[in-house]
């Protein structure tokens, strides 16, 4: 038997998936009448509330030619996604609303416009994603995708709720804009991808072919699409190593894994659990990242392209952890707030109210623990002390990673809630951040990391550019961690660079930091560079300090060796405002062919 044909087998055996499907026992309009009285459920039906009054009120923007024809003109994006995305929070507020209140004609109206409304965009796609190559009604991007699954989703939610102009409009477009081009006008790009792209483009496409091929002369079709899908699935899965680590960091990995989970949970309903991703392993290790990469409340190991501060979903954590023994369920505190993604996505919020387990208290914190990711390069610490959380983070792997920084040796400290020494996350997506000029920005390219800067040389980009691991050991006391780094610069006078940490954990905790260097010839500079988003005092000769609540971390270093200089500088962050950093610069007196420079970072109480 051929593959196709074994795809083609499980497409006619597979159950048509129904509303009832997605709800625990006694679900449909049961569900939705359940949490609409839950005493614990009400604060999170507050914000949508609110946001339904709040919409109610604002006329509905469209998405103008003005608008798409900026990226083109001026390579921006925020301005055309703004409203591309607010017409996504109406589709989702009033989807929500119309099943906790079914009696509202209000917002059963407001529905059918927001639904009307995207079913007349000219495209999907947003402006930065349009292939050049490619007709503008064949471009599949990571939205157009999402947009698709969301409509099949809300149309089987709704069901004849919805009038039949629409459930056929719905089902016509998502033909035309996903599975006609996915299965005639490939390959794309990301179906071989192996970073969030995969996952989401194929994984929102097959979840709306399961959601609405449900006719034995659909059969065929569903089984090619569950075919590219599944192949592209096995790449997504390739981008991560054994260590079940994700270079592209938490955000992402909320993102490209949570729509790998999302279809994943459909394929196994709709096949009565004949196919199973959840039984490999590597899916199991890769559920457990999530739990590692927090520092201590909100704050993240964010190497990559991911924010300072993270949240969990609530739905997909849930999920999750009743999966697998090895994941945690998540603090409450750090669930997500309905209004917190800018995007919009309407499969995690959807599965924010139906996964969600409303009667675990949760942790108040994740439990302290160390975590190293062989195949990323990756030492997370986190530990209690003083009767608070610290946090220490430090990153070897390749300067050709997904949303790749160069950040060889970049490390992170973090404690009682506040960064100390940080790294500035992504910066405002423009053409240009993904674009020739993207190293130019500190928080992509290495002068925007806590690494050196030699010779006035900044590190390079690409996977030759790799960190070598030399030791990790990690005890009940302290880890230490040491890479060679020399790859990550281009200069031919640098024969070795060798970093290594101490991360002592007993009492309040400190971090040694050593740099061992060899030249063919003595530099003309060195400078050891911190980036930290406080502003650091000047205690005395030797010593900085950086104070936030109710810590300091005082940084020690040699002054008959070292100069300390400061320079503050912004840039521009995620959301496009100007966000300040601190460049904290040692640099070497009297640099030589061969030499050490040593530093004690060490937290004080205030």
């Amino acid at each position: 038997m051929t593959v196709r044909e074994g795809w083609e087998q499980l497409a006619e055996s597979l159950i048509p998936l129904k509303a009832v499907d997605y709800y625990p026992p006694g679900g449909g309009q049961a569900f939705w009448r359940s949490l609409r009285e839950a005493s614990e459920a009400q604060a999170e039906l507050e914000v949508i509330r609110s946001e339904g009054e709040r919409l109610l009120k604002c006329p509905a923007e469209e998405l103008t030619y003005s608008l798409f024809s900026l990226f083109a003109v001026q390579g921006s994006r925020l301005e055309y996604e703004r409203v591309y995305f607010e017409k996504r929070r109406r589709l989702n507020t009033f989807a929500f609303l119309s099943l906790l209140e079914p009696e509202s004609a209000v917002y059963e109206a407001a529905l059918r416009d927001a639904v009307w409304a995207i079913c007349s965009e000219l495209t999907w796609c947003l402006p930065a994603h349009v292939e050049a190559k490619r007709p503008v009604s064949e471009t599949i991007d990571l939205f157009s995708a999402e947009t698709g699954f969301a409509l099949a989703e809300l149309s089987l939610l709704l069901g004849s709720r919805l009038p039949e102009l629409l459930r056929v409009r719905i089902a016509e477009l998502v033909d035309e804009r996903l599975f006609q081009p996915f299965l005639e006008n490939g390959p794309y790009h990301w179906e071989e991808l192996t970073n969030n792209w995969s996952a989401v483009c194929a994984g929102s496409i097959g979840s709306a072919a399961l959601l609405l091929m449900t006719e034995p002369q659909d059969f065929a079709r569903l089984a090619r699409i569950l075919e590219k899908t599944e192949r592209s699935m096995g790449f997504y899965l390739q981008g991560f190593g054994e260590d079940g680590g994700c270079p592209e960091g938490l955000g992402y990995w909320n993102y490209g894994f949570g729509y790998f989970v999302y279809y994943a949970d459909l394929l196994l309903k709709r096949s009565r659990g004949q196919r199973d991703w959840f039984s490999e392993d590597k899916v199991r290790r890769i559920a457990e990242f999530q739990q590692k990469c927090f520092l201590g409340g909100r704050l993240v190991a964010n190497f990559s392209d991911a924010l300072p501060y993270g949240s969990v979903q609530p739905g997909l954590s849930h999920y999750l952890a009743e999966r697998y023994e090895e994941v945690e369920a998540p603090p409450v505190l750090l669930y997500a707030d309905y209004r917190e993604d800018h995007c919009s996505r309407w499969a995690p919020a959807l599965r924010n109210l139906i996964w969600r387990d409303r009667t675990a208290a949760g942790p108040a914190e994740w439990r302290d623990g160390d975590f190293w990711f062989e195949d990323a390069g990756w030492l997370i610490s986190r530990i209690t002390a003083a009767g608070d959380t610290f946090g220490f983070a430090a990153k070897g792997g390749h300067n050709g990673e997904s949303h790749n920084h160069n950040d060889l040796g970049h490390f992170m400290l973090a404690g009682g809630g506040a960064f100390f020494l940080s790294d500035l996350g992504c910066g405002e997506y423009t053409r240009d951040y993904f674009g020739e000029g993207r190293y130019r920005y500190d928080c992509n390219g290495s002068q925007g990391h806590s690494v050196p800067i030699i010779n006035g040389c900044v590190q390079r980009e690409g996977q030759e550019r790799a960190a070598s691991k030399l030791r990790c050991d990690m005890t009940a006391e302290a880890c230490e961690f040491a890479l060679e780094l020399s790859s990550a610069y281009e200069d031919d006078n640098l024969q070795s660079f060798n970093r290594s940490w101490i991360w002592n954990k007993t009492e309040l905790p400190s971090l040694t930091l050593r740099d061992d260097f060899r030249f063919a010839e003595a530099p003309e500079s060195l400078v050891e560079r911190f980036v930290s988003p406080i502003q650091p005092e000047m205690t005395r000769p030797g010593q900085l300090r950086l104070v936030r609540g109710q810590f300091a971390l005082e940084l020690n270093y040699d002054p008959y060796q070292l100069e300390a200089e400061m320079e503050e500088r912004t840039y521009r962050d995620h959301y496009g405002k100007d966000a300040v950093w601190y460049a904290l610069d040692f640099r070497v007196k009297q640099p030589e062919a061969g030499f050490g420079v040593e530093l004690l970072f060490k937290f004080a109480r205030q």
